[in-house]
């Protein structure tokens, strides 16, 4: 069964999806976060959290494993996350959706018409993709899903697609067509997604080609904002991309630690709250 720790921590978001309905993307979160928290659970134990069938639990883990959220074993599943792996893109997709959808639309408005973007790869950055839909802008993501979703933009919106290879089970485009794309062209402003900023440590990825892909971002652009929920805030991955002074605004939310965000503006950081 899972750990008393586990349960507390799982309670009070169980508590809130279960007494408005839980649909399948609710669910779907909540085994996602339960196995990343217990390490593996197995049908009976997610299906006595959950309050689903066992059957239905089955499907679940088969859907989760396709979308590579976590590994299915024999009676239940087990993470795939080592310490300092990032997650999977399709369990990020899930956590803090609110608060990336608040950003985004915080940084929207950042953005003038006329502008040439550059658009980095990451679940927030792909909701700050879904907003520039349709504006009288230039962009170019550095990811297959903004790409989609940018793809039959209507109205004045210009989509620019660079050379690369996209990362499994990521859609990030890395690789040395991804940085000769950028080293051609100059932009007025990056969107970049962050996985550890601090004031402390600067810019970091868990990647090292994805650090070098944030580099030559920084390289090719006038203006740097960081897109980031308050959990990548104080943070640091292993991939050194630069100081944080090198960016220029940081649209964050409530969850930020408030220090942290103290010693960013201390560095010359704008921060916006969402």
């Amino acid at each position: 069964m899972f750990g008393k720790r586990l349960c507390a921590q799982l309670a009070c978001s169980f508590w809130v999806v279960f007494n408005r309905g839980m649909s399948n993307a609710d669910r779907h979160r909540l085994i996602a976060q339960a196995v990343k928290e217990s390490g593996s659970a197995t049908v009976s134990e997610l299906a006595e959290l959950t309050g689903a069938s066992e059957m239905t639990i089955r499907r679940d883990l088969d859907t989760l494993a396709a979308h590579g959220a976590l590994e299915r074993v024999r009676g239940g599943a087990r993470t795939l996350l080592l310490r300092g792996e990032e997650p999977p893109f399709a369990l990020r997709a899930h956590e803090a959706a609110d608060a990336k959808r608040r950003i985004a639309s915080e940084v929207s408005p950042l953005i003038a018409d006329g502008e040439t973007v550059l658009l980095d790869s990451g679940t927030t950055c792909l909701e700050v993709a879904r907003l520039l839909r349709g504006r009288q802008v230039t962009v170019m993501p550095l990811s297959l899903q903004a790409i989609h979703v940018l793809s039959d933009a209507p109205g004045p919106t210009t989509l620019m697609v660079p050379g690369g290879r996209p990362r499994a089970a990521e859609g990030a485009l890395t690789g040395p067509l991804t940085l000769a794309s950028l080293a051609a062209l100059r932009f007025d402003t990056a969107i970049v997604g962050c996985c550890g900023l601090s004031a402390a440590e600067g810019l970091t990825a868990y990647d090292l080609d994805d650090a070098a892909v944030k580099k030559a971002i920084i390289a090719s652009t006038r203006r740097i904002i960081a897109a980031a929920d308050g959990s990548k805030l104080g943070r640091t991955a292993h991939a050194y991309v630069g100081p944080s002074a090198l960016v220029h605004t940081l649209v964050t939310d409530a969850t930020a630690p408030a220090e942290e965000v103290a010693a960013l503006e201390g560095a010359g950081t704008v921060v916006k709250a969402a």
